[in-house]
């Protein structure tokens, strides 16, 4: 045979799926041959045939076909352990050794052999030593073949044999090591299906049968995809691609549908996983990287950014060496861009997932509420598609959510549990809200406080321009998509597609209140993050911050409100100090990072004197939020107790607020202490709590509370 036809050939071709045991095993037959040969003869030089039969117990030996002289060998061309010959620049020496330690996976007799040639029952491997008494005639040959066994020898530079040395030695000599060959070659050539053990804990195997055709892309995207795939993968023709966006789903799903067009399987490898052991990270790559190979899969590498990390620099590294040597296919998936890299690695395409458009998104809703025999008004559907950036998995799991919570919450007011028949339970539209909100924010919620919006329009006291601007608010949210996307305003803005908004004023005067009422009027989840916590002394360290808050508020479908910017906010006419100069440029990413959030973000500042005008340009709203005068706070006063509290009817609330020059959170404060001194006193709440309460208010404020100010209530304790 010749070792060097199709050298050039290495790491490139891969073996066909079609491949199944031929009556010659997959070429191995005639070595097998030879080595049944070889052991025989071996046998008869150590012993008489007879002493040799009743020791071992091995009438195989007899039984089966041997010739009494050695066969020449002819492997096919197109046989598997042709293939590795050539692929691998093996000799027919190499063959030779490869076949003496591959045949115990093929017949157990050979145990029994090994052990007995080497003079060892517990010894049932075959020995670098055995292979040397086996093949060579003469020790000066076994010395000249020890060369078979070096580090850069192709059986052990290729990893297609291990040597393994004798347990409990502490110098073992190189005769002693055992022989065992790779587990993927093993497999290989006896077409073993499934998936190489030592890549369980990280890795999964799909078969094409299981994957859907839902598409993820554009089907123009799509259908160019597909031939991209198929062109390069007939030509055996290396090729990169790279899966960017947040979508996990679509793009793992993208995967599958290649990896069905294809016919094969795909196999999926999470290298957050692999990354966790560094110490074999490297092994493990090449393991992967040959599973895919031998087994013609499609590989798919996920969380691609993990490697971006300043502490996963050298797996980073092993990973672009291994992908310099791409033999087929590979898709990797990230959230990131990618940063080119000064290697080896050239003409990777990448593919961006993003999230469907709002039509797009309409026809997703309305194919699985019709699935689920659900109907709405278009003006809701036009909600859930405008409002909720999701994926089509999301909102298909959204309206399967909110249907089973309809199906609970009508067993639920089913008192007498009776089994009769009833309507076909339907999710109320804020069903579907909520259950479309479930579906992201999760990582936002590690980084701020998620706060559930109880207040509605009827909670707040405002004046009439406060309370416009508002509305104006909810509105432009509401009309984002119309706007933006369909009249093209989206195609003349680089930056300020965002809905950023400045709310100013004391505290306690209802800035919070009302960002709960516009996150209840668009049905949005509202994340408060406390700025005061996020600014940093350190320079640098504030950025980082915002960039983390950012990054996990993408595609969240959430308000972002901003409290106390008075800690990022200065008016700085001179910069005294590099501080202040980063003070600035603090204030500015901010800015820019809520003109690039495609969402509600909101901040508040109890003095907008301290803001830039420069930065207020930059704002789509600000509304101020003066102190509650007195008819304010008498709506205020009338507003604050629940229906079923216990209220005396003649509360003299009109002399509260014309009395006490106080804002909405001490009212709110007041209306709560009362109530608990009333629960002590088991009755209804009355004057005499009240001003008890806002006796303690004006203590806890630091303020005089003047006996004129009391009135005729003055006495009451």
């Amino acid at each position: 045979m010749d070792s060097t036809a199709e050298g050039a050939q290495i790491f490139t071709k891969p073996i066909s799926q079609a491949v199944e045991i031929s009556p010659d095993l997959n070429g191995l037959q005639p070595l097998l041959a030879r080595l049944d040969w070889l052991i025989k003869q071996a046998v008869s030089v150590l012993q008489t045939q007879q002493k040799a039969e009743g020791e071992l117990g091995i009438s195989w030996l007899q039984t089966t076909e041997i010739p009494s002289e050695p066969t020449s060998i002819q492997i096919r061309s197109d046989s598997l352990v042709a293939w590795l010959q050539r692929t691998f620049s093996l000799s027919d020496f190499d063959l030779d050794i490869l076949a003496i330690a591959l045949a115990p996976e093929l017949d157990r007799h050979y145990d029994k052999v090994y052990a007995y040639l080497q003079d060892d029952m517990s010894n049932k491997r075959p020995t670098v030593d055995m292979v040397l008494n086996l093949l060579c005639t003469s020790i000066p040959e076994k010395l000249s073949r020890r060369k078979h066994f070096a580090s850069n020898a192709p059986l052990i530079y290729h990893c297609l044999l291990h040597l393994c040395p004798e347990p409990h030695q502490q110098h073992p000599t190189l005769l002693s090591h055992r022989l065992i060959v790779d587990s993927q070659v093993v497999r290989l050539l006896l077409h073993q299906p499934g998936l190489d053990s030592r890549l369980t804990s990280c890795c999964q195997l799909l078969e094409p049968s299981l994957f859907s055709d839902t598409l993820y892309l554009k089907a123009d995207m799509q259908t160019s995809l597909e031939a991209l795939v198929i062109e390069d993968w007939q030509k055996q023709q290396p090729l990169l691609l790279y899966f960017q966006g947040s979508d996990r789903t679509g793009k793992r799903c993208t995967a599958q549908i290649l990896a069905k067009t294809l016919g094969v399987p795909l196999l999926i490898a999470d290298l957050a996983k692999m990354v966790e052991d560094k110490t074999n990270f490297e092994e493990k790559l090449q393991i992967l990287a040959r599973e895919a190979w031998f087994f013609h899969c499609l590989l798919y590498l996920d969380n691609f950014d993990i490697l971006y990390l300043p502490e996963n620099q050298i797996p980073y590294q092993s990973l672009l060496t291994e992908l310099e040597k791409n033999r087929g296919i590979t898709i990797l998936a990230g959230v990131q861009n990618w940063i080119p890299t000064a290697t080896g690695i050239t003409g990777l395409i990448t593919i961006l997932f993003l999230i469907p458009e709002s039509s797009q998104r309409r026809e997703y809703w309305q194919t699985h509420l019709k699935t689920a025999q659900i109907t709405l008004e278009d003006s809701e559907l036009d909600v859930l598609s405008d409002r909720f950036l999701l994926t089509p998995d999301q909102i298909a799991d959204a309206v399967a959510t909110a249907y089973n919570t309809a199906r609970w919450q009508q067993i639920s007011s089913n008192k007498d549990n009776s089994h009769s028949k009833t309507a076909k339970p339907l999710p109320l539209f804020v069903n579907l809200c909520s259950a479309a909100r479930a579906q992201s924010g999760h990582d936002l919620a590690n980084l701020a406080r998620k706060i559930e919006p109880k207040y509605t329009w009827d909670d707040i006291v405002l004046h009439l321009n406060q309370l416009t601007q508002l509305q104006d608010i909810c509105k432009e949210a509401e009309y984002r998509d119309l706007v933006h996307k369909k009249w093209g305003f989206a195609d003349k803005l680089s930056l300020g597609k965002g809905l950023n908004v400045l709310f100013s004023g004391s505290p306690g005067t209802g800035k919070t209140m009302a960002a709960e009422v516009i996150a209840h009027q668009l049905q949005l989840d509202l994340y408060k993050i406390d700025l005061s916590q996020i600014v940093s002394k350190y320079i640098g360290e504030t950025e980082k911050n915002l960039n983390r808050i950012f990054t996990a508020a993408t595609n969240s479908n959430a308000i972002l409100f901003f409290d106390e910017a008075d800690a990022l906010f200065g008016k700085r006419s001179e910069v005294q100090d590099a501080r202040d100069r980063y003070a600035n440029i603090e204030v500015g990413y901010l800015l820019q990072k809520m003109e690039e959030y495609e969402g509600v973000a909101i901040l508040t500042t109890n003095l907008r004197s301290n803001m830039d005008e420069a930065f207020e340009r930059r704002l789509r709203f600000i509304i101020e939020f003066p102190l509650p005068d007195a008819k304010s706070r008498h709506l205020i006063w009338q507003g604050i107790f629940p229906k079923h509290a216990p209220c005396n009817p003649h509360l003299d609330l009109e002399f509260l607020a014309e009395n006490f020059d106080i804002t909405g959170a001490n009212i709110r404060n007041i209306a709560l202490t009362a109530a608990f001194l009333a629960a002590v006193d088991h009755g209804v709440i009355e004057m005499v709590h009240l001003i008890r309460a806002i006796r303690r208010e004006y203590q806890k404020m630091g303020q005089i509370l003047r006996d004129k100010d009391l009135g005729k209530y003055v006495d009451l304790r």
